[in-house]
């Protein structure tokens, strides 16, 4: 693949129903991290593709407000991919509805997520247990929907059962535009390694695009996954939790196979407190106080003195003793971090 090609886009849907995606990088719908603030700021950072977190058909359906929040989209981060999750193609497809009166320029299908809560509910990657049903979900939701209709995927469930090719092509025969595929089995859960192989396998066996998933971590793995899987899109997650320069810099890398130098300790502590304030002026002060702990916690990661930062910002109160907390820590270690 030429240097030119890697930053090229691609397309979801077709005809009336299809979204443009500009560049290759997909940010993942991780729960408790892809609020709109972090999805802002990873739309400016070059990101193609964002994703909401994964977001309940069931509480969709009950009107439940703390559901609805999760929801809320901006312009500025579109192209913006709804994420829900649920085992009732009714309900799923009620919730996918809901979604799209909500501004969601597409909506992918939650059968990858390991959570127990989630798959002994007959949820997430457990529905890759039930090609049947994950078919019937697709079927359903693309029959409510005018906006291109996407699954994400695990490997399977275990390396016994492992069934992505199989799954993904009875999704994709049910309607699904797009397939991400996330490399490790449900009972590897985040730990090992992700099987890039079986993102291959996929992408040669579906006429659909296929985003890629698990273990990118640094600018070069997004070229990397591209060049050996021929996916269409690389999706990033826990490489991107305080680290939203990755989209930026594997973005230059794919244009000029130049990787750029890393952040320096002022920008990180300034887009974090950014952050923060995206946070405070969204969620309001009490709620974003407490969940922005673990994002600037994220942000400061391998800095000298990170791990005595993370626990004064573990104890501090509210937003204001966090901004104090970080202004000080940049005071006192400087262009040394």
């Amino acid at each position: 693949m030429a240097v030119a090609d890697r930053a090229q886009g691609f397309i979801i849907g077709s005809g009336s129903r299809c979204v443009t995606v500009e560049n290759p990088l997909v940010l993942a719908p991780m729960a408790g991290v892809c609020d709109m603030p972090y999805r802002l700021i990873c739309k400016e950072m070059g990101c193609g593709l964002v994703y909401t977190e994964m977001i309940s058909a069931m509480g969709l359906k009950y009107g439940d407000r703390n559901t609805l929040k999760i929801l809320e989209m901006s312009e500025d981060e579109r192209p913006v991919a709804a994420q829900v999750f649920g085992s009732d193609p009714e309900v799923v497809a009620y919730g996918a509805r809901i979604m799209e009166t909500k501004g969601a320029d597409l909506i992918d299908i939650n059968m990858g997520c390991p959570v127990p809560k989630v798959v002994r509910s007959g949820e997430g990657c457990a529905l890759m247990r039930r090609p049947d049903l994950a078919a019937r979900i697709v079927e359903r939701v693309k029959a409510s929907v005018d906006v291109p209709v996407t699954v994400k995927i695990r490997k399977g469930w275990d390396d016994l059962t492992a069934n992505a090719v199989e799954f993904a092509r009875a999704c994709v025969e049910a309607g699904a535009d797009a397939v991400a595929v996330h490399g490790r089995t449900r009972s590897q859960g985040y730990s090992g390694k992700a099987d890039w192989n079986v993102i291959a396998e996929v992408a040669a066996a579906v006429s659909v695009p296929v985003i890629g998933n698990g273990d990118v971590v640094e600018p070069e793995d997004a070229v990397r996954m591209l060049e050996l899987t021929g996916c269409a899109g690389v999706m990033i997650g826990r490489g991107a939790m305080g680290n939203p320069w990755i989209f930026r810099r594997a973005l230059h890398c794919l244009r000029t196979g130049e990787t750029p130098a890393e952040p320096s300790p002022a920008e990180r502590i300034g887009l974090a407190l950014r952050h923060l304030d995206m946070a405070v002026a969204f969620k309001g002060e009490k709620v974003a106080s407490k969940e922005m702990r673990k994002h600037l916690a994220w942000y400061i990661r391998g800095l000298r003195g990170a791990a005595r930062m993370r626990e004064v910002i573990n104890s501090c109160p509210d937003s204001a003793s966090l901004r104090r907390a970080m202004e000080g820590y940049l005071d006192a270690f400087g262009a040394s971090c």
